[in-house]
């Protein structure tokens, strides 16, 4: 039994079923994916702050309790002291979640056969006594808000297709009617309204450079004529051919 196993039920876990998964922001021991049950993973609550605005929030990802529901995700073992406070202020402070403690099933190991016994971990869960809280409405309703909402930290299309994919990618054999027909609704509306893909996904899509721009900013701040820069630069000279 490896420290990992050993450390797994004195160390603190977070289990992360949204953005956490792809993109955590902390510092952590190790991550596993996994598992919790009894529940199901909801775009029901509203954001303001990461992928809204105030008057136009986002949808983001909660859990709401389902008797037979299972939940696949990403538990992380935290390391050092500023990952709750950084989790607190993220989920709690900006995105009105409540804390909460579950039972994380880890996922069996495919290198060397063996699985960890399933651990505590903590949760963050949003609930309808939140300011923030919109809740259920028609999957195409949702699908046409998460499209047309952005906020400080990206487009709310970015935080849905990198879950979506996150949870194709690792964890193949994961069920979420929810999730991946919200995915399919949203694809088909940036098709169809001719969105760029890449500008939602915050990739940059500004054009490169042309040369003549490239020349006007060497001309302005002209480069030392005794660098490698400078002489890197320098284009080879050619011989002529001359007719005697």
């Amino acid at each position: 039994m490896d420290a990992r196993r050993r450390s797994s039920n004195s160390s603190l876990w977070v289990f992360g079923y949204g953005s956490l998964c792809w993109h955590p922001g902390f510092e952590f021991d190790h991550a596993v994916t996994g598992f919790i049950r009894g529940y199901a993973r909801k775009f029901w609550q509203g954001n303001i702050t990461h992928r809204g605005v105030a008057g136009k929030p986002g949808r983001v990802a909660t859990l709401v309790e389902e008797k037979e529901g299972v939940v696949w995700g990403r538990a992380f073992q935290l390391s050092g002291e500023a990952a709750i406070p950084y989790l607190n202020n993220r989920e709690c402070v900006l995105g009105g979640y409540l804390t909460a403690i579950t039972t994380f099933y880890p996922r069996p190991a495919e290198d060397d056969g063996h699985t960890m016994e399933p651990f505590a971990a903590l949760v963050y869960i949003a609930t309808p006594s939140n300011c923030h809280w919109l809740g259920d409405a028609p999957l195409s309703e949702i699908a046409t808000q998460i499209v047309s909402s952005s906020g400080a930290s990206g487009h709310n299309v970015e935080y849905l297709l990198r879950l979506a994919s996150f949870i194709r990618e690792f964890i193949p054999e994961a069920e979420d009617n929810h999730l991946f027909t919200l995915e399919f609704m949203v694809r088909t509306r940036i098709k169809e309204n001719n969105m760029c893909i890449k500008s939602l996904m915050g990739e940059d899509v500004s054009p490169p450079k042309s040369p003549e721009r490239e020349i006007v900013a060497d001309e302005i701040q002209p480069i030392r004529e005794d660098s490698f820069e400078f002489t890197s630069r320098v284009p080879p000279k050619k011989l002529r051919c001359l007719n005697i």
